[in-house]
């Protein structure tokens, strides 16, 4: 995330017990969801594992994300294609 921020990135960190206690993630705001995120999304990047991950990219679709990247070794193909089938772009693996 630093790295993201450090190259001008805007990033909104995503974490229901972090957001519930206040917290922040390299000074940026923790949110509970996606939701709760007050500025259009371009990109979802997903640190969950496989499993979870589908989750996640059905909140994407339902905030009209424009794309959604698992992260590296996180692999759920049902999830990708219902995220391409929203029309977002999709990275994975």
């Amino acid at each position: 995330m630093g790295l993201l921020l450090n190259h001008g990135y805007t990033v909104f960190p995503v974490n229901p017990i972090l957001a519930n206690q206040g917290e922040t993630v390299h000074d940026q705001k923790v949110y509970a969801s996606l939701k709760d995120i007050p500025v259009p999304i371009d990109m979802v990047d997903i640190f969950r594992n496989s499993e979870a991950a589908g989750g996640v990219v059905d909140e994407a679709i339902a905030i009209g994300a424009q794309g959604v990247w698992l992260q590296e070794g996180v692999i759920n193909e049902e999830a990708a294609t219902r995220a391409q089938k929203a029309g977002l772009d999709v990275a994975m693996d």
